[in-house]
């Protein structure tokens, strides 16, 4: 009897070793992923970021987890949702959208890491407050949205030489605003282009201003970077076209959805070193001591079927210059 009780025992002791080995593995990382918008038409992106996470030794699904929250569009949602990674205990928050979503999560945590792209300078929208030592809990990717008007307005004069009044179209409410108001006013004025400033900070002023830009008979208009705008990106791209206004947007997913072309930040680029920087701090770096970098990759894509319906031929220059067109 006592022989079977110890061969028992003995069993027991070996079949409860792999539990207890397994229980003893460390757990799977995971990552809080916080944005604004919705994953529609943002494969690209969200391709790069998880390659980025790949070069750095984290595939999705094998040894680390992704909790996506997504705001489709809702901005408001963004400081629940944020809410609801800090209670998922994450490890690490990516925000590599802008600096709405990066609020939301500093509002949410100041102790759990978050990795951001920034559409506007770190420091002046409180993220930061320096750019080589981050300090807090916070570092990740300024990408250029401002400073671009100048440029995106010499691109519309190459496409319309002979447009004599172009609209500006921004948030009041943007830190920005000012700063691109007058770099574009001294640029028209240089070449001596006539220039309306128009303001729209909801869905209903985007309509009124786009309608006035009609009555005035504008040339084109030049899209200012502002989160309302890229949310409201199909009203925008919609009307242009009902209204027969040809315009340059601020990054690729305006041209996708129809616009006629746009000039901006390199977003996939932004994406990857936000997943570089999550890889890093996974494997013990702490965002103070993580520098937050500057992207500066800019890409031009010109949307070929739309201009053939504003009647548009792009010259070949310009053409050549595109870092994609769609056809």
């Amino acid at each position: 009897m006592r022989r079977r009780q110890f061969i028992t025992l003995l069993g027991g002791a070996a079949a409860a070793r792999p539990i207890a080995a397994r229980a003893q593995q460390p757990a799977m990382p995971v990552v809080g992923f916080l944005h604004g918008g919705s994953p529609a038409e943002r494969a690209h992106v969200i391709a790069a970021f998880r390659q980025s996470l790949g070069a750095a030794g984290y595939v999705e699904g094998q040894n680390v987890i992704i909790e996506y929250r997504w705001a489709d569009d809702q901005l408001d949602r963004l400081p629940a949702l944020a809410a609801e990674l800090v209670r998922r205990r994450v490890s690490v928050i990516a925000t590599p959208a802008g600096s709405v979503a990066t609020v939301a999560a500093q509002a949410a945590t100041t102790t759990i890491p978050i990795v951001f792209g920034s559409e506007n300078d770190p420091i002046k929208a409180g993220l930061v407050t320096s750019f080589n030592r981050p300090s807090g809990n916070a570092t990740g990717v300024y990408f250029l949205s401002g400073g671009l008007g100048e440029k995106r307005l010499g691109l519309i004069g190459e496409l319309l030489p002979r447009a004599d009044l172009v609209g500006l179209l921004l948030n009041p409410n943007n830190p920005l605003a000012d700063a691109t108001t007058a770099e574009v006013r001294a640029a028209a004025s240089a070449v001596g282009q006539q220039i309306e400033v128009l303001h729209a900070s909801n869905s209903q002023e985007i309509d009124a201003v786009l309608a006035s830009l009609l009555q005035k008979r504008a040339s084109a208009f030049v899209l200012s970077p502002d989160p309302l705008f890229f949310t409201r990106r199909v009203q925008l791209v919609t009307l242009a076209t009902r209204y027969g206004i040809p315009a340059i947007y601020t990054s690729r997913e305006f041209a996708q959805v129809g616009g006629l072309m746009s000039y901006g930040p390199d977003l996939p680029d932004v994406w990857r070193q936000v997943g570089n920087y999550i890889g890093r701090i996974l494997k013990g770096a702490k965002p103070g001591d993580l520098p937050v970098m500057q992207s500066t990759k800019l890409e031009l894509v010109i949307n070929l079927q739309t201009s053939r319906a504003f009647g548009l031929e792009i010259p070949p220059m310009l053409l050549a210059r595109a870092d994609e067109v769609i056809e």
